[in-house]
């Protein structure tokens, strides 16, 4: 697993300037743990089918998947570790879509490709730019997993007054 400070980097790479509409930025390649998967849902997620081979062998999906919440902690560990934790990152305002589309297995390797859908600055706050995103997760089969979209908000690299 990928480490990072929690420091935030006084020069950061990444600021609203840099996100366009129509931008694609591909990162991951983080393989999914069975244990981990386990301990998560016993924590969060305690649905048989998370927990339990006979009970998800039976259920809809058909064998043990992960927590669709792991996915999206991991996919967030991913985007931290892609581009977040070098940028002007201020938070998200929230998630306005999110779909689980097939289970993710114990075993699978997760990808992302997030595209940049709306830019704009904030207009009670103009020193904020306001990122719309929209991010698939596919295994190594190229199976679409998960997709979800949602807005970030980050600095300006260019200082506006209030």
């Amino acid at each position: 697993m990928t480490t990072s400070t929690t420091t935030m980097n006084p020069h950061p790479r990444h600021a609203f300037e840099d996100f366009a509409p129509g931008q694609v930025r591909e990162f991951g390649g983080r393989r999914v743990d069975k244990d981990e998967g386990l301990a998560f849902a016993a924590a969060y997620d305690p649905q048989p089918l998370h927990l339990d081979e006979a009970a998800a062998e039976a259920s809809v999906l058909g064998g043990l998947s992960v927590s669709g919440w792991h996915t999206c902690a991991m996919v967030m560990r991913m985007m931290c570790d892609a581009y977040l934790l070098d940028s002007t990152s201020q938070g998200s305002p929230g998630i306005d879509k999110l779909r689980w589309l097939k289970p993710v297995r114990p075993g699978d390797t997760l990808r992302v490709r997030m595209t940049v859908l709306q830019t704009r600055v904030s207009q009670s706050r103009p020193q904020i730019g306001l990122v719309l995103s929209a991010w698939e997760v596919f295994n190594q089969h190229e199976e679409a997993v998960m997709s979800m979209e949602g807005w970030g908000m980050f600095g300006r690299r260019q200082p506006v007054a209030p």
